[in-house]
């Protein structure tokens, strides 16, 4: 699908879906509850709906009871052999661990670009804690069977906490205790939605700084009601709209979340946006926009969106952690490099890990391509409101992976 963005403000109030992390991981605990979870206010973006489909494949009942409102009747006992994620990065890396629960064979098999994205850091945790595996060469399809016993094991962390989280939810479970020590850990925020939600459940994780876990074995999971809170990364796209295209107000989130992208408030006010929080509700209304500095290793999907608020900025403005991008639904640092480029915005990846963007006019009148990733066709479509002659974004469809009324919303804001 093609879609076209004209010039224009914005103005007004939003809701964003809800956080597609936190939805993941609250479908996968209540697959693991014995009894009957109810979880409120929840989104059906493609990824959720991945999840969804994961967990009635492991056994769960899952009803909708009312407008965004499921009721999920826990309990792992797989009725097919092979779990579908499609592209859901995160559905691959928490399932594959839960699945290696049980003691027949699943197969966990993906689609599109997540079938280039890298795997092989599950494979030798997995097989130290006694599961059998299949690999694809360190991509999926993988099979597993289990059941994974505990232990002591090492994991790399350079990569995504995905895995990690899998792990951190699937081995309370265990029969024995486990450690697990981390290597260069990354997206720490996104560890802590993780040991926030099993605490919410009533499972308790322990880590020293991140390096190492505690996983108690024999534990179980409570059930109980859980409402999903706002998904920042959602939030942090409009936030930036408003800051470089007009005003907008973005409810149901909040300055305390443990979501990685809330530091997108950081950058906003380097940048000269006007912040304001009340009630659950952050407002971000345009300045002048100066160059700013910011480090996005902990929260690399915010690239997309801080490019566009660089983009508007005078000056050039710097973002660490590039190296966080490669492995995306795109090469996220080469993607925002080649569309901004055709925006007539210049981006300068020749340093190691830094991603320099030096602000100006966006020309626009240009066809750009999504490649593919949700992040990049919201964020052109951003940068779209505040070109000359807007642009064309094409595979806009992929919008559908996170936040399927993106465009919609962006329509409804406009007030010129």
């Amino acid at each position: 699908m093609d879609k076209k963005i004209s010039a224009g403000r914005l103005q007004g109030s939003v809701l964003p879906p809800c956080s597609k992390s936190y939805a993941q991981r609250a479908l996968a605990v209540s697959l693991l509850t014995k009894g009957e979870c109810e979880i409120a206010n929840i989104d059906f973006c493609n990824d959720t709906l991945s999840a969804i489909n994961c967990i009635q494949t492991l056994g769960a009942t899952v009803t909708r009871t009312g407008e965004g409102v499921l009721r999920v009747r826990g309990g792992l006992n797989p009725v097919a052999d092979c779990l579908s994620v499609g592209e859901s990065g995160l559905s691959a890396r928490l399932f594959t661990p839960i699945a290696a629960l049980c003691d027949n064979n699943l197969t966990i098999r993906g689609e599109g670009t997540l079938l280039y994205r890298p795997m092989d850091m599950m494979i030798s945790p997995l097989r130290q804690l006694g599961v059998e595996v299949r690999d694809g060469g360190g991509r999926l399809p993988i099979e597993v069977c289990g059941p994974m016993r505990g232990g002591e094991i090492t994991v790399d962390g350079s990569v995504s906490s995905q895995f990690i989280t899998g792990l951190l939810l699937a081995l309370p479970l265990a029969e024995q205790d486990t450690v697990i020590n981390v290597t260069k850990a990354v997206s720490k925020p996104y560890l802590d939605m993780t040991i926030d939600i099993a605490s919410h459940f009533g499972v308790a994780i322990e880590h020293n700084d991140y390096e190492q876990f505690y996983i108690a074995g024999g534990q179980s999971y409570t059930p109980t009601a859980y409402s999903i809170e706002g998904d920042w990364s959602a939030a942090a796209m409009l936030l930036v709209a408003g800051a470089v295209a007009g005003e907008v107000a973005v409810g149901n989130i909040s300055m305390l979340s443990k979501q990685a992208d809330v530091a997108v408030c950081r950058a906003l006010v380097a940048a000269g946006a006007e912040l304001t929080s009340e009630q659950n509700t952050i407002t971000a209304a345009h300045r002048p926009l100066h160059a700013f500095e910011f480090d996005a290793t902990h929260c690399p999907d915010l690239f997309p969106a801080l490019a566009t608020l660089a983009a508007a900025a005078e000056g050039e403005s710097t973002i660490v952690g590039t190296h966080r991008l490669e492995h995306k639904e795109s090469n996220r640092a080469e993607a925002i490099a080649r569309e901004f480029g055709r925006l007539g915005i210049e981006v300068d990846l020749s340093t190691d890990n830094v991603m320099k963007i030096r602000g100006g006019r966006i020309e626009g009148g240009v066809e750009v391509d999504s490649h593919g990733d949700h992040r990049m066709a919201m964020t052109l479509a951003v940068a779209g409101l505040i070109s000359e002659r807007g642009v064309t974004i094409t595979g806009a469809e992929c919008v559908a992976k996170s936040y399927p009324n993106f465009f919609e919303d962006i329509e409804r804001l406009r007030y010129e």
